[in-house]
């Protein structure tokens, strides 16, 4: 059974606010700490203040022509703060509360996720693949294509990761020699281009996060000269539509071949 979904330690429904109530007793004896050294160390300091200028007149009286004045001005300036300090906290409270409502309310809407359609690809299919095919797909579906494809070619351990968070990756496996394998899927339109920034973005990920040995962005589309360029320079591998089609239709390399 899932978790219960929890927003700064608090299960709804629970009842139970445990930490919520830790947490401000804990302030209060810092707050109360911190305030018995400040009135302890003021009047120790006021006390040798008064019996050096009882043995110093001259001197006192210099001293406090210069720090009453500067008293003074501090006092001021704190008793004009307060209320601005005062609207800071209120505005941060509030801001706090809309933005535990506006997640609770997410929670509450949030759709159940649905597993992802089974895609079969097989090359031996009466009628070849062609870009329309993938492009008929959703995303998930297109993830799921790439991997059934992967799996039909000897690949092990196929997962498909794509969605948030996945940094880059969409379908991981390990390749039939064993070297892992770290695919990008891009399911663009004909004009939509792989652009250097995708490419960027996913060569940022796939060698140092994910570890791969093998890592390739599989479109629908084309790539541009400089994603190209830098795909090159980072040995990650491009699969354009026309190489996919003939991957899908068994005319054509694999990714990691």
């Amino acid at each position: 059974m899932a978790a219960p979904w929890r927003v700064d330690g608090v299960s709804p429904g629970s009842g139970v606010r445990s930490g919520a109530r830790a947490y401000p007793m804990r302030r209060t004896m810092f707050v109360l700490a911190v305030l018995g050294a400040l009135i302890c160390g003021g009047y120790l300091a006021v006390r040798e203040a008064v019996r050096w200028a009882v043995a110093h007149p001259g001197p006192a009286l210099g001293v406090g022509a210069v720090v009453l004045p500067l008293l003074v001005v501090v006092a001021v300036v704190a008793v004009r703060g307060m209320p601005r300090l005062r609207e800071l906290r209120r505005a941060a409270r509030a801001g706090k509360a809309e933005a535990e409502a506006e997640v609770a309310a997410m929670a509450a809407t949030a759709p159940v996720a649905q597993a992802a359609p089974v895609v079969e690809v097989e090359a031996a299919d009466a009628a070849p693949w062609r870009v329309e095919d993938f492009l008929a797909l959703d995303a998930d579906g297109f993830e799921q294509a790439i991997a059934r494809l992967c799996e039909r070619d000897g690949c092990r351990d196929v997962q498909v990761v794509g969605g948030a968070g996945d940094l880059g990756a969409d379908v991981l496996a390990t390749a039939s020699d064993g070297r892992r394998l770290i695919i990008q899927c891009k399911r663009y339109g004909e004009t939509n281009k792989v652009g250097s920034q995708d490419v960027q973005r996913f060569g940022g990920t796939c060698f140092t996060v994910h570890e791969a040995e093998v890592a390739a962005v599989v479109t629908t589309s084309t790539f541009t000269e400089p994603a190209a360029d830098y795909a090159a320079t980072c040995g990650i591998r491009c699969f354009d539509g026309e190489r996919l089609v003939a991957w899908a239709n068994g005319d054509g390399a694999t990714p990691w071949g």
